[in-house]
């Protein structure tokens, strides 16, 4: 090789790696959120810097969907029994500050909705092990469907089994995760939603938060990221919540919905011993476990109230009933994710661990809005209630 070959050919493998890791970042669409990412590297807190310790709230949001897959009657009977028989027995021995077992909650299909799929995790929720909240499917939908399609299911988990929390006037309340991540109609190609209006909708019948994001690489993602803030809805646009008002100590509700996101950050992996990045979107299944450096990602770049910087929300996810990663949620996996958690975000001196509900977790970020201080765990129940899930009357569990 000449003189002129040995200095191209570093600065042609440099190009080539670039020109790849571009590639990368593109399919990842990274274009839409790296500008508030740089932000959020900029400002957020060292993790354990805090003068006081900080607490961790752990929040396990599952998109519940039975029927996934077009999946038979029986088959969706058995994913329930799997997650209603399997869970205690992850749980068993695991504990956070308070004494408290790991709570999943269940964002259950307003479209698979079967009562004795209801009754049997509403059972489950008495025990200690979660909750159930809102999840929706829907295509080319108005205004006007999407009313009638949650007030009906709305009415069924409240009445039927007393799965949703009251307020003073008896309205019951709920949050929400959007199927296929379209909330507020956000796919660029109108698909899977319809309704440019939706977080008026929500809020309107009783919705307090949105807990769908982050869904990179989906063109769906926000431009904000590892935020927890108030989206105005914009009724002649879609993806109103693409940005918004940051929650905040001493602050006000503002818009029309609360967005608590889940931690959304960049990470590498070596392919063919080449380090290329990936995206850490707190996606939990059997070929993504939760790993150890993935809990630490979590809690670096998890969302915090503004001004409460020693207040840790993370919001991880899943779909607990495809069958491919059923064994790693109910299996050692998750319940080494649960030890790692304990034994490093728990010491009581520098980290202390809650294990908290879509709702709780809400009510904690209420409470840092407040300016109130101490112990979250003491704030679990702060604005909106716990539900009562009383057995239903003819429905066999």
């Amino acid at each position: 090789m000449t003189a002129t070959g040995w200095l191209l050919a570093p600065l042609l493998a440099a190009a080539a790696y670039a020109s790849v890791v571009g590639y990368v970042l593109r399919r990842r669409r990274l274009d839409i959120w790296w500008r508030d990412y740089v932000r959020h590297l900029a400002e957020r807190p060292r993790t354990g810097s805090t003068r006081n310790p900080t607490h961790v709230m752990f929040c396990f949001v599952d998109h519940f969907e039975p029927r996934w897959g077009n999946a038979s009657e029986e088959v969706e009977h058995e994913r329930v029994r799997r997650w209603v028989e399997d869970y205690p027995r992850v749980c068993r021995g695991h504990r956070d500050a308070d004494g408290r077992a790991p709570r999943h909650t269940f964002f259950f299909p307003s479209e698979e909705y079967r009562p004795e799929h209801l009754e049997r995790l509403a059972a489950l929720c008495r025990d200690g092990y979660g909750e159930i909240e809102v999840h929706l499917h829907h295509d080319r939908d108005t205004e006007a469907g999407l009313r009638a399609n949650l007030s009906e299911f709305i009415t069924r988990l409240a009445d039927a089994h007393d799965a949703l929390p009251r307020d003073a006037s008896g309205r019951a309340l709920w949050s929400f995760v959007h199927g296929n991540w379209a909330l507020d109609n956000s796919r660029p190609d109108g698909r899977w939603c319809g309704v440019d209006n939706e977080l008026t909708v929500l809020a309107d019948m009783g919705c307090y938060a949105d807990f769908t994001l982050p869904s990179a690489p989906s063109p769906t993602q926000t431009a904000t990221v590892n935020s927890i803030y108030y989206a105005a809805d914009d009724p002649c646009h879609p993806k109103s919540h693409d940005r918004g008002e940051a929650v905040r100590v001493g602050g006000s509700p503002s818009g029309h919905l609360m967005i608590i996101q889940g931690p959304l950050c960049l990470r590498w992996k070596r392919r063919a011993a080449v380090p290329v990045p990936a995206i850490e979107n707190g996606d939990i299944r059997a070929s993504n476990p939760p790993t150890a450096a993935r809990v630490d990602a979590w809690v670096r770049h998890a969302p915090r109230v503004r001004g409460r910087p020693e207040w840790a929300f993370v919001k991880v996810h899943t779909h607990g009933t495809q069958t491919r990663d059923m064994d790693a949620l109910l299996g050692e996996p998750v319940e080494r994710m649960f030890s790692v958690l304990e034994s490093r975000y728990n010491d009581g001196r520098d980290f202390k661990l809650h294990y908290v509900s879509a709702r709780e977790m809400y009510n904690i970020v209420k409470a840092a809005e407040r300016g109130l201080d101490g112990d979250p765990g003491a704030y679990r129940d702060l604005v909106i209630p716990a539900p009562r899930y009383r057995p239903a009357r003819g429905v066999a569990p």
